[in-house]
């Protein structure tokens, strides 16, 4: 079983990012929640570029991916799970639920460390807010993000199952909840319980430091409670607010998918961090 999922670990992934695409961008089309400020036309093909650069890099680099390690894990006897004896949809569950606390903290890092941010802020710099916003990523970040998951797999020792399932999961949820979409207010408020919601990440996409340092959950929306980091609504509305960081707005610079990824190098080293949660109103673009 472990081998056919290594082996189908490529199909299995790009068969529900190409679903779920499409579903967010139909539903995008249909009923938008916000107007875009740039042509969709510009931003896709950029954005989906990058997409496919990362895809074909880890490839080259990591052949195997997370499963990959997953199953070296088990085979070598490391990590928790490999060591304990626990029902296997316990381990699942748990093995789930542990790596997205991971990537939580991975997120609120990459907000905290400057050098770091540097490189988040590809993600972050996208002037709209849709489907594809959801995997713009620098390839450093990438790589440095499949790194410490890496990390955590060969600590944790999660079932293979669990690591293709939080693969899925994560990939779907971060296409839905950078959507372009808007739920009825009141399944917004029961869902958000469970699941991190289009209006509930959208204020993490503020220019304002104190909401963009704020709803850094992708798929659970526990660990924003839990750690004091989340915030209901953006103060200006999801209408109103504006998105991407004051100081890169050109779309060359954001857009283009040379200025995409120059931008990491662009300016010097400066003190944005995690606890720059102040706010001051800020001039119109």
């Amino acid at each position: 079983m472990n081998q056919w999922l290594l082996s189908h670990e490529a199909g299995i992934r790009l068969g529900f990012f190409f679903g779920i695409f499409v579903l967010m961008a139909v539903w995008e089309v249909l009923a938008p929640c916000r107007h875009s400020r740039l042509p969709r036309r510009l931003r896709w093909t950029n954005n989906l570029g990058l997409v496919v650069l990362n895809t074909l890099l880890l490839r080259l680099l990591f052949p195997a991916a997370a499963v990959g390690v997953a199953l070296f894990a088990r085979e070598q006897g490391w990590g928790w799970f490999n060591q304990v004896q626990a029902p296997g949809w316990l381990s699942l569950l748990l093995s789930v639920i542990i790596l997205d606390a991971v990537i939580y903290l991975q997120h609120v890092m990459v907000h905290a460390v400057p050098l770091l941010w540097r490189l988040h802020r590809v993600h972050h710099a996208d002037p709209d807010y849709d489907v594809t916003t959801g995997a713009r990523f620098h390839p450093l970040e990438i790589i440095l993000s499949m790194l410490i998951k890496f990390a955590a797999i060969l600590l944790l020792g999660p079932p293979v199952a669990a690591v293709l399932v939080f693969e899925v999961l994560l990939n779907a949820t971060a296409m839905f909840n950078h959507g372009n979409v808007q739920l009825p207010p009141g399944l917004d408020r029961v869902l958000r319980w469970f699941l991190v919601t289009p209006d509930m990440h959208r204020v993490h996409h503020s220019v304002e430091d104190d909401e963009a340092n704020s709803n850094f959950g992708f798929n659970l929306p526990w660990w924003d409670r839990l750690f004091g980091t989340y915030r209901a609504q953006p103060r200006g509305g999801h209408q109103h607010m504006k998105i991407g960081i004051h100081k890169y707005r050109d779309p060359k610079q954001v857009s283009w998918l040379s200025g995409i990824l120059t931008l990491p190098f662009r300016g010097k080293i400066t003190g944005y961090t995690i606890n720059r949660r102040q706010w001051h109103a800020s001039d119109e673009d």
